[in-house]
């Protein structure tokens, strides 16, 4: 696609054609999603952000001033939710550890205050998938069943998700696994 052939969908997607910036972002979905996966890391996180960026682009078209390509002006967009995406995740970690470092050396003893961290970065580590049935069944006492249901996985998947989660995490915080009767 050319600047004229960009400049006019441009146009159309201004006046309200989703046709038109549909075209827009076939043309230029490529180039942001791989950006995205080279800076995020996950391909899902990558292309949730592009969704996401692909969105607000919609919403802002009108401040494309046309200097650039638009392929650059959406890239700009999902760097800045990248971003904020980041800082706020940072800012909720620093909370956190402050929190637990307070909490922990009042009631607990130091050594404690570094499990429960390295157990948060454990469990971070995780597929989302794993970490939150670790977390409905390990730490809120749900039953397979119910986290399936609550996550709308087979019940095979989570026990498989708990199984093999609750390894990984014993593998990562150095535990042994204790030994069934």
């Amino acid at each position: 696609m050319d600047a004229a052939e960009e400049a006019r969908l441009v146009g159309e997607a201004r006046r309200g054609d989703l046709r038109a910036f549909g075209k827009l972002v076939d043309r230029h979905q490529p180039a942001v999603r791989a950006f995205l996966r080279r800076l995020v890391g996950t391909p899902a996180d990558a292309d949730d952000l592009a969704q996401e960026a692909f969105a607000r682009t919609w919403q802002v078209l009108d401040r494309f001033d046309g200097s650039s390509s638009l392929r650059t002006f959406v890239c700009g967009v999902a760097y800045q939710y990248w971003r904020r995406g980041r800082r706020a995740t940072m800012r909720a970690q620093a909370r956190d550890t402050a929190y637990a470092a307070l909490e922990d050396t009042q009631t607990n003893p130091p050594q404690r205050v570094q499990a429960r961290l390295a157990l948060r970065r454990a469990m971070e580590d995780l597929p989302q998938d794993v970490r939150a049935a670790l977390a409905l069944c390990l730490g809120q006492d749900f039953t397979h069943q119910e986290a399936a249901d609550v996550l709308g996985l087979p019940l095979g998947t989570v026990k498989s998700h708990v199984t093999r989660g609750r390894a990984r995490l014993q593998a990562a915080l150095g535990v042994t696994p204790e030994k069934g009767p």
